[in-house]
């Protein structure tokens, strides 16, 4: 009788030992992200990171980031074997809700594994492709949408009158698919687009603030009528910024993007019809690595 109470205790803990490593066998292994640079995309949109395994993309889940630049979630369960297999890490940012499984053409950050981690930035050529160091820009006040002599200041474009003529004033590096620049005057504290373009050598995507003349092939605009809320057109832009904008397309925000390789401070007692200098705004990008 003891024989068989040992024999079927036995056969019970054996039955347990099984069962508890049944349960506590994981297929799954963490992803962690470490991350610096992001910004808040508001209610429309999420960050999401996905592997590439055997070429095709596999979602590693989405995020949100505050104000302060906190991501909502750096650790993730993916699949062992995958995770394993995968070869890069890129980051997208896609709509929210979002009802496509695939990936938007808008990577913001990308990176190889080596081993057991990727060092991920949007200089990989699955990202932007460029760190946007060299770019640069100048740019002029002007108004040619109102004609000579009038609010000269109140006008800012992205051309280089240094030889006398008109010139492109932007030295840009073409976007991938999923991007396009932008132009802003920041007129006291507000940024104000001067409008969106993916080429420096020819007129950008609007001028909803620009007069009834002609202006030249060039980006820009002409702060003349349809002032937003708290401002007033015409303007001096003296004292103000200059901005180029790297803007995700489609666009999660009227606001500025987090990328912007050039800035020029608009001098106090600016001229107008006279060449700037833009400076390159490049020390600060986005970045970080993943780990498996």
């Amino acid at each position: 009788m003891i024989k068989q109470m040992k024999k079927l205790l036995s056969v019970l803990f054996l039955a347990l030992l099984f069962a508890s490593c049944k349960k506590d066998s994981n297929p799954n292994q963490k992803l962690n992200l470490n991350i610096t640079g992001l910004e808040d995309l508001g209610a429309n949109y999420r960050y999401e990171g996905w592997l590439l395994v055997g070429g095709n993309p596999l979602s590693t889940g989405t995020f949100s980031v505050d104000a302060t630049g906190k991501l909502s979630a750096t650790s993730f369960d993916v699949d062992i074997t995958k995770l394993a297999n995968a070869t890069d890490f890129i980051l997208t940012i896609e709509p929210y809700p979002d009802a496509n499984p695939a990936p938007t053409a808008t990577h913001i950050l990308a990176g190889s594994f080596s081993g057991s981690s990727a060092n991920i930035s949007i200089s990989d050529a699955k990202a932007l492709g460029n760190n946007f160091a060299s770019a640069s820009g100048k740019y002029v006040l002007a108004t040619p949408s109102n004609g000579n002599n009038n609010n000269e200041k109140s006008g800012l474009w992205f051309i280089n009158l240094s030889s006398g003529s008109p010139a492109a004033g932007l030295n840009l590096p073409t976007l991938p698919a999923g991007w396009k620049y932008e132009g802003w005057a920041v007129i006291g504290s507000t940024p104000v687009t001067t409008g969106r373009f993916t080429s420096v050598t020819g007129s950008d995507n609007a001028a909803p603030f620009s007069g009834t003349m002609p202006v030249p092939p060039f980006p820009g605009e002409d702060f003349i009528i349809n002032a937003p809320a708290g401002l007033t057109f015409p303007t001096d832009l003296s004292g103000g910024k200059a901005v180029i904008s790297i803007e995700p397309d489609p666009d999660n925000s009227a606001a500025p993007f987090l990328l912007k390789p050039l800035v020029g401070n608009i001098p106090a007692s600016s001229a107008d019809h006279i060449t700037y200098t833009m400076a390159n705004n490049t020390s600060s990008l986005p970045g970080g690595s993943v780990t498996r």
